[in-house]
């Protein structure tokens, strides 16, 4: 396996546009952490992944998550419950951008967990990640959550 110093003269790839992302490692008192399905007709469909969404323009990851959560689970949290875990830099060529992924963990909320857009939703220990197909942005997560909990 060669070292990154056998890559530093590698050309760049050509840019791609550049979509940010906010997800939550939602956490139980169990220590599971919840996974959604990506429901038929979206890309990635039938892919288990974190919960989040896009960041809009003018808005910070915060408040991205805190409104996705909201639109997507039917749950209630603030910024304040949100700590900064890591961040996840991925390009899809297949769908013609690049993501940026600001990764949050909670473990506080107001409210029981629906799905609102018919995804499938699991509570998972860490340990179980890899019985779940994820997208390949969310496959670095895996360790770096296993490590956590």
């Amino acid at each position: 396996m060669g070292s990154c110093a056998d890559h530093i003269n590698d050309a760049l790839p050509s840019p791609l546009p550049v979509v940010t992302v906010a997800a939550a490692v939602l956490i139980d008192r169990d220590g599971r952490v919840l996974l959604a399905q990506r429901p038929v007709g979206k890309a990635l469909a039938g892919l288990w992944e974190f919960p989040g969404g896009k960041v809009e323009a003018g808005e910070t990851p915060e408040a991205a998550l805190v409104r996705e959560l909201k639109e997507e689970l039917s749950i209630e949290t603030g910024v304040s419950c949100l700590a900064p875990l890591t961040f996840v830099s991925h390009r899809y060529d297949e769908f013609n951008f690049h993501l940026l992924m600001m990764v949050f963990v909670c473990r506080v909320w107001r409210g029981a967990v629906i799905p609102t857009e018919n995804q499938a939703l699991a509570w998972v220990f860490p340990r179980d990640f890899r019985n779940y197909p994820m997208p390949p942005a969310d496959l670095p997560l895996i360790p770096v959550l296993q490590d956590l909990l």
